[in-house]
C-alpha cells in the first residue's frame, strides 16, 4: 500500500452535487443558529465557514422532480456551483476552524476543548482537514482523527470526556463495557473524531476515511517509537456523534397522503452504517438544539455513543463505498 506524499497535501476535485430540499433546509437552520451563536465571539470567522452550504450545488426544478415526486413547484431553480477540496494534514493555523466544527462534540458542557483540539492538530500522521482549493482563509470544512484513549489518559480534556459519557449513560446494560473501554481497554480503543460542515460532498466520505484507517495502518510500522506504533494499534473505536430521534413514534400515525416519518435521522450518513457495526451502542438527550427547522419539528437531537470493533472497519469501509456510488 503506497504512502502518501510528503506534505500532506491530498486533491479532491469535486463535482457538481445533488441535494434534497429536506437536507438544505436542515443545512439552512444549522447554519444560521451557529452562526448566531459564534457572532459575538467571531462573526467574520464563522460566517465563512457555515456559509459553506451556499457554495454547495443545489437540485434544479427537474432534478427536484426526479428525485422527489412530491416536492414543491414554487422552489427556485438553482445553479450548480463547482468546488476544489484539498485533504491537509491538521496544523496549529487550523485552531480555529477545528474548534468550531467542535464547539457541540458534548453537548453544552463545559470542558477544556481547546486542548482537545490542541492533541487533533498536534497528530499529524494520523487526521485530516479539509479545506477548498486556493482559500487564502484556509477555512476548515471537515475534521477526522483517530485519538488513543491510554495515551492521552491524563490529560484534563480526556479525563471530563470520560466523565461526561459515564454520566450520560443511562442504560445498565453498556454502562459496564462502557467503564471497561474507558478505564481496562483503553490501550487499545481510539477515539475517532468526525465532524464537518452540513452538506460537505458526500462524494469526500470514502477517500476521508480510506485516508483516515490508511494512516492508522501506516503509523502501527512507521512511528518512531514502539510506544507510538503500539498507540495506533487499535482493537476497538469509540464514536460520539448526534442523530435526530422521532419524538414519541408509538404515538405518531401519518395523515393520508402522508409518508411515514422515519423514527432516526443521521446527520451523518456514515453512522447508520457504525451503528450497523457497532458492538453496543447508547443515545442520551442532549441539551444543545443545532436546528429548528420546520422539518425537524417532530425530533429531538440526541448524542449517540458506539464502539465498534477494528476488525470491523474492512466492511465499514465497503459499505461506505457502496452507499455512496
Amino acid at each position: 500500500m503506497p504512502r502518501r506524499p510528503s506534505g500532506g497535501r491530498r486533491f479532491i476535485k469535486h463535482q457538481p452535487l445533488s441535494f434534497s430540499p429536506f437536507m438544505r433546509s436542515l443545512a439552512l437552520a444549522s447554519r444560521r443558529k451557529l452562526h448566531h451563536h459564534h457572532q459575538q465571539e467571531d462573526s467574520q470567522r464563522s460566517e465563512e465557514l457555515m456559509s459553506f452550504d451556499q457554495k454547495l450545488p443545489t437540485l434544479s426544478k427537474k432534478e427536484q422532480k426526479e428525485q422527489l415526486s412530491d416536492s414543491s413547484d414554487e422552489e427556485d431553480s438553482q445553479g450548480d456551483v463547482q468546488a476544489d477540496f484539498e485533504f491537509f494534514d491538521p496544523k496549529p493555523t487550523d485552531f480555529n476552524g477545528v474548534k468550531i466544527l467542535l464547539k457541540n462534540y458534548l453537548d453544552d458542557k463545559e470542558w477544556d476543548l481547546s486542548s482537545f483540539v490542541d492533541l487533533v492538530l498536534e497528530q499529524t500522521t494520523v487526521g485530516t482537514v479539509v479545506k477548498v482549493a486556493d482559500d487564502e482563509d484556509e477555512s476548515v470544512f471537515a475534521v477526522v482523527s483517530a485519538l488513543n484513549l491510554a495515551r492521552y489518559k491524563e490529560h484534563k480534556c480526556f479525563r471530563e470526556l470520560k466523565e461526561f459519557l459515564l454520566q450520560v449513560c443511562s442504560e445498565k446494560s453498556v454502562a459496564k463495557d462502557l467503564e471497561a473501554m474507558l478505564e481496562k481497554k483503553a490501550q487499545g480503543v481510539g477515539v475517532l473524531v468526525s465532524q464537518r460542515v452540513m452538506n460537505l460532498p458526500p462524494q469526500l466520505l470514502p477517500p476521508l476515511y480510506d485516508g483516515l484507517f490508511d494512516e492508522v495502518s501506516w503509523a502501527t510500522e512507521d512511528e518512531p517509537t514502539e510506544e507510538l506504533r503500539g498507540s495506533f494499534r487499535f482493537k476497538w473505536y469509540l464514536l460520539v456523534t448526534k442523530i435526530y430521534k422521532l419524538k414519541n413514534p408509538k404515538q405518531r400515525k401519518p395523515r393520508r397522503g402522508e409518508e411515514e416519518e422515519e423514527e432516526t435521522v443521521f446527520l451523518k450518513p456514515e453512522d447508520e452504517l457504525f451503528l450497523q457495526l457497532s458492538s453496543w451502542s447508547f443515545t442520551y438527550p442532549m441539551r444543545s438544539q443545532l436546528v429548528t427547522s420546520h422539518e425537524m419539528k417532530n425530533y429531538q437531537l440526541m448524542g449517540l455513543v458506539m464502539a465498534v470493533e477494528a476488525k470491523r472497519i474492512p466492511e465499514f469501509r465497503q459499505m461506505l463505498n457502496s452507499l455512496i456510488d
